[in-house]
């Protein structure tokens, strides 16, 4: 942590706020903060109360994220947005409503369409989209609006841009010009659209890579410079990664959690409420009650009920004296696809009358297809080759049994 300035003032008047015992300022500001981290915005006219509970504590919240993950706090008027970005971009962190790759090229170029549109301007979709088009095809890509998939692709990035709140429909639906480009939808720009793009700290033509955007700030090059992009690096992977096992961390990152861990602990207990544990496989972060704000893990999901089983499964059969199977140097547990479908089929047959009707309905290899993709989507499990899958050590924290007849349910 800098010593002195503004930032460590923050942190010192948080500190000295949980000393005096105000727990209503710390409840509010853990709610703003894990609002700030996980929804896009926080807009006035949807939560105001949030709102004024984020502008209240901005400074404090600011320097926060500032120090330990280098995320931009944007206050305006009518909302308040953190500028995140993850250190490492994962599949799960797409929009689940796109289909191609070409629904976020649509999306990208619809936010530039909307830079250069002041508040409250209203246009047609048929002059963004042929504004687009003329854009994309001088750049060397093919856009055909009378071909439907092209539509359709533009249809989804429309409702997405939508629902964030960069723009609003002022008559029309999108679904009518997707089945004829003759309809139209009339549009109004939001005050929000210019916030929706990341902030870069310097301009775009002066990076080399793809991985060089994954900065967030230019650090100096000096011992204070390193340890500031390092702790940012740590945060940034804390904060938005499901889990982050040892074996994940680059050399350096790992040595600073070692030497910093009951320092993490404290700062996200404090900002966010959270618990840190230490285990032989690394730092595991939990939240201690259900939240509305994230997706937590276990889910509401019946694979999450089946992941659950499947990990007590493996626990109790790798402690058993005719073991087949063992954890590895760094925990986890390697079985193939066959032995992963021959175990949910063990499970199948003994809790089937708990299970869903889809569940019980689905042979070994589609159980099997999906809890991987569950346990993938959550970092609990990873492919290591087209038929050897890995399940990471912090799987093993969890088990699950369903009660007896006497009782209902699952515990």
């Amino acid at each position: 942590m800098a010593k002195g300035g503004a930032r460590s003032w923050a942190i010192r008047r948080m500190r000295a706020q949980a000393r005096e015992g105000s727990d209503v300022w710390a409840s509010r500001r853990r709610e703003c903060a894990n609002a700030l981290l996980n929804r896009p915005w926080i807009r006035k006219d949807e939560d105001p109360e949030l709102f004024y509970w984020v502008k209240d504590q901005y400074r404090e919240l600011r320097d926060w994220f500032a120090e330990f993950t280098g995320f931009v706090l944007l206050l305006t008027r009518t909302m308040a947005k953190l500028d995140k970005a993850p250190l490492h971009a994962l599949p799960w962190m797409g929009f689940g409503e796109f289909r191609e790759s070409r629904d976020y090229v649509f999306f990208t170029y619809g936010l530039w369409y909307l830079e250069n549109k002041s508040e409250l301007d209203q246009f047609l979709l048929t002059d963004m989209a042929e504004h687009l088009r003329e854009q994309m095809v001088g750049e060397g890509m093919a856009v055909d609006w009378t071909h439907y998939p092209h539509r359709l692709s533009m249809v989804r990035a429309l409702k997405k841009l939508r629902q964030l709140g960069a723009l609003s429909a002022i008559d029309g639906e999108e679904g009518d010009w997707a089945n004829n480009k003759e309809q139209n939808v009339l549009y109004e720009c939001s005050p929000h659209a210019r916030y929706m793009l990341r902030q870069f700290p310097q301009e775009l033509n002066r990076y080399e890579s793809l991985h060089d955007l994954h900065e967030l700030a230019v650090y100096p090059e000096t011992t204070e410079g390193e340890l500031r992009q390092r702790r940012h690096r740590v945060y940034r992977r804390l904060l938005l990664e499901p889990v982050v096992m040892d074996r994940d961390w680059e050399p350096e990152d790992l040595k600073y959690i070692v030497n910093q861990r009951r320092s993490i602990a404290d700062q996200l207990q404090l900002m966010f409420g959270w618990t840190i544990s230490r285990y032989r496989e690394g730092l595991l972060v939990f939240h201690p009650e259900l939240t509305g704000e994230s997706a937590l893990f276990p889910t509401a999901a019946a694979m999450s009920d089946l992941a659950m089983l499947f990990a007590g499964e493996i626990r109790r059969r790798i402690h058993r004296e005719d073991a087949v199977w063992y954890p590895e140097n760094d925990g986890s547990i390697v079985l193939t696809r066959s032995d992963m479908e021959t175990l949910l089929l063990v499970l199948q047959q003994k809790h089937k009358p708990y299970w869903s009707k889809e569940q019980q309905d689905m042979t070994s290899a589609e159980l099997a297809s999906g809890l991987m993709a569950h346990l993938v989507e959550w970092s609990l499990g990873r492919w290591i080759s087209e038929e050897k899958f890995a399940l990471s050590p912090a799987l093993s924290r969890w088990n699950a049994e369903y009660r007896s007849e006497d009782s209902q349910g699952f515990e």
